[in-house]
């Protein structure tokens, strides 16, 4: 884990291997964001120097400097956030992106110092980007390889005494650190990441601490009538596994239900993927990820929200007793499934996990998956698609993922598209047309969300991360190839939002 310390300590004197500063476009080009402490004389410096070498202040530029008077460190990163102007509370993630730019570039690094800008949000955003940027997954690294984390990052600030400030430094620590156990998941081989293993990992995770965990394996599911987890996970020789995630604060403001989908390798099952499609599928279960750690989080922050969370985990393979196209399966609501493509196992998990989360009449139901290629071909690798039942909540969803910085867009849930799912010999199939594909798919998904205790619709959204959850293009920001952990930020945010 990075460790974070907020200090006072001005840019001139802190002692650490490098210095972060941020810039801004200018007519001159690159123009320094003010630092706390940082001298007349180390100011004109670097500011002839970003002007000698065409430096523009641009979103992921970022310019290295050696021999800088007048500072104690020997190396300044000057990172670009492609903005017009000094940053305002209103532009985080511009300067969480240009803070992560600098960590993300400055690989073996042990300790960076970050000057922050002067202004609790965006000081709590430039510790999250700085945080985010420096993570590296190292675990199956041999000895021989020098690749390591960073081990700390100093956040400079004049106003470190402020609480407002310490409050968001906690909160970026947090973040980081549950982003980074959400992040280690998704990368791990799926040799080694299967149902049991994940639920181990989530048991040794929260031992001791304020959430309670439960799993039930392969015959309690089937015991259960889990027949979209069982059916998904019977062509494995690992068994599939629910895990329950409880967080039950003293006065608790509201509870919400998470589920996220948790299929740790996708090989298609029997409608078998083509090989080039495999190679990223131990990410399908990013979903479940972000949602343990989202739980982590807020019971870390100790937020006055109950959460019920739902990992539903199950490997999709070709064995012997691999689920047919023609199936039919029972669910735990009751409600019979035709299996029409094997492919399509997101939706059957999440499907047992969305009942199990309404039986428990929340006030709200966040169900969070990489579920479509229909999603990625509408919005492309940076967007997450968010849909509900209740225009209200799918706005306020929207509204925590700008707030925290991730992108996301509405999708409205055609009526139309329900009808190609009917079935002649279920209640319904787990499919419909090729066209509409990601509303198809969250169509399905209402199917098994359940009502209030007073009988009326449960509030419920949908948030497909097929895109950002797992970056396999050039690095920016703060992103990296590989896992990102995106969701985590929106999940917390929409509960402190409730709280």
């Amino acid at each position: 884990m990075t460790t974070l310390t907020l200090t006072d300590q001005t840019a001139s004197d802190v002692k650490a291997d490098v210095l972060v500063l941020l810039s801004v476009k200018s007519d001159a080009g690159a123009s320094l964001v003010p630092a706390h402490g940082l001298v007349t004389e180390s100011v004109d410096h670097i500011t002839a120097t970003l002007k000698a070498i065409g430096a523009k202040g641009a979103e992921d530029e970022a310019i290295k400097l050696t021999g800088v008077p007048g500072l104690t460190t020997p190396l300044v990163v000057v990172s670009g956030t492609g903005l017009d102007h000094q940053p305002t509370a209103d532009d985080h993630e511009p300067v969480r992106r240009a803070a992560g730019a600098a960590t993300r570039g400055l690989s073996d690094t042990a300790h960076i110092a970050l000057a922050a800008p002067d202004d609790a949000t965006l000081a709590g955003a430039a510790a999250e980007g700085a945080l985010y940027g420096g993570y590296r997954f190292v675990t199956y690294r041999s000895s021989a390889s020098s690749t390591k984390r960073l081990e700390k990052v100093t956040l400079l600030s004049a106003s470190a005494g402020d609480d407002a400030v310490k409050s968001a430094a906690t909160r970026a620590e947090v973040l980081a650190d549950t982003q980074a156990w959400a992040r280690d998941l998704v990368n791990t081989p799926p040799n080694d990441l299967y149902p049991d293993s994940f639920a181990e990992l989530a048991k040794k995770r929260f031992q001791g601490g304020k959430v309670k965990v439960e799993v039930m394996d392969e015959k309690a599911l089937a015991k259960a009538s889990c027949g979209g987890i069982v059916g998904v996970g019977q062509g494995s020789s690992r068994p599939p596994r629910l895990v329950t995630l409880t967080y039950k604060p003293s006065k608790a403001k509201a509870h919400i239900a998470l589920v996220g989908k948790g299929i740790t390798f996708d090989s298609g099952g029997l409608c078998l993927k083509p090989p080039t499609g495999m190679i990223t599928m131990k990410c399908d279960m990013a979903g479940a990820a972000a949602t343990a750690a989202a739980v982590d989080a807020i019971a870390r922050l100790g937020l006055p929200v109950t959460i019920t969370a739902y990992l539903c985990l199950a490997e999709n393979m070709t064995g012997s007793d691999a689920q047919r196209p023609g199936d039919v399966v029972t669910m735990r609501n009751g409600k019979t499934v035709e299996i029409i493509n094997t492919d399509a196992e997101g939706r059957l998990v999440m499907a047992d996990g969305l009942s199990y989360a309404s039986e428990q009449h929340p006030d709200l139901v966040i169900d969070i998956a990489t579920l479509t290629g229909a999603a990625v071909m509408a919005f492309g690798g940076r967007v997450m698609a968010v849909l509900s039942n209740d225009d209200a909540t799918r706005d306020q969803v929207v509204a925590a993922a700008d707030r925290v910085g991730e992108d996301s867009w509405p999708v409205p849930l055609r009526p139309e598209l329900r009808k190609p799912m009917d079935s002649d010999v279920a209640d319904l199939k787990h499919t419909g047309q090729k066209e509409g594909g990601m509303i198809t798919a969250a169509l399905f998904l209402r199917e098994f969300v359940g009502t209030a205790k007073d009988g009326s619709d449960l509030p419920w959204a949908h948030l497909d991360i097929a895109g950002p959850a797992f970056h396999e293009g050039g690095p920016f920001g703060y992103v990296a190839k590989g896992a990102t952990g995106f969701g985590i930020r929106t999940l917390v945010g929409l509960v402190e939002d409730r709280a």
